[in-house]
């Protein structure tokens, strides 16, 4: 079934989120409050708050994307090579520019969205965020009304799990069993706070998050039977 889709038709993604502030300290009082209630049931008694704060970005009412990395393949007869590029900046002018790709070049009832547990995590964040900052969703996130066959979106983690609805697998562990090259990164999800916010760093975020949307697409050719990327056919633009 997968072999039906033409990968020109899908754009891959991924996106790096951090907590909305540096410190729990820039909080208005009101959002604290809330900020305490809505992480009690995952740091138990084992943190406070403040200390759970730096987890913040996961959540995209206490969180924000401070970038999102992009690849699609360009196929010229038998020659192919994967694209990517990054939005990244001010979160709202990010999202205005992701948003101006999915209306100018992905509109098209064809083209398919597609990350490593997007469906959870990617696709509903950026969502939030653009409601949260006033941006008219695009077609492609929007939802409403559509059944769940009309979604356009793919999820390599859903693809693997078959059916699975208890099974998770990150997408280093679905690379390395699938014998995809393990890239390589100098950081890891933990740390792009730290590197955000401290280091101020954020070139090695954006080649942290478009190395993940290659890999993501090296799944995607995988669970397909089709031959891995090479090195030379993927191009940054």
């Amino acid at each position: 079934m997968l072999n039906k889709i033409s990968l020109e038709h899908i754009l891959f993604l991924d996106i790096e989120t951090v907590p909305e502030y540096e410190d729990y300290s820039s909080i208005t009082d009101d959002k604290k409050e809330l900020w305490e209630q809505k992480s009690q049931y995952q740091r138990k008694e084992d943190f406070t708050a403040e200390e759970f704060y730096e987890r913040a970005g996961i959540w995209a009412e206490f969180g924000k994307i401070i970038c999102i990395s992009v690849g699609y393949f360009h196929l010229k007869g038998e020659n192919r090579t994967f694209r990517t590029t990054t939005f990244h900046g001010e979160e709202a002018a990010l999202l205005k520019e992701f948003k101006n790709l999915l209306n100018g070049h992905f509109s098209a009832s064809k083209y398919l969205l597609c990350g490593h547990n997007a469906k959870e995590f990617d696709f509903p964040y950026i969502a939030r965020r653009m409601i949260i900052h006033r941006i008219e969703l695009p077609y492609k996130l929007n939802l409403f009304g559509k059944k769940p066959w009309e979604v356009p979106h793919l999820d390599t983690m859903e693809l693997w799990k078959f059916g699975d609805y208890k099974h998770f697998t990150s997408l280093k562990l679905l690379a390395h069993i699938l014998g995809i090259p393990s890239p390589k990164q100098d950081i890891d999800g933990s740390m792009v706070r730290q590197v955000y916010y401290e280091e101020k760093d954020i070139d090695r975020i954006i080649n942290y998050c478009e190395l993940d949307v290659v890999t993501t697409a090296q799944v995607f050719l995988r669970l397909r039977g089709d031959d891995l990327l090479e090195e030379s056919e993927i191009k940054k633009v």
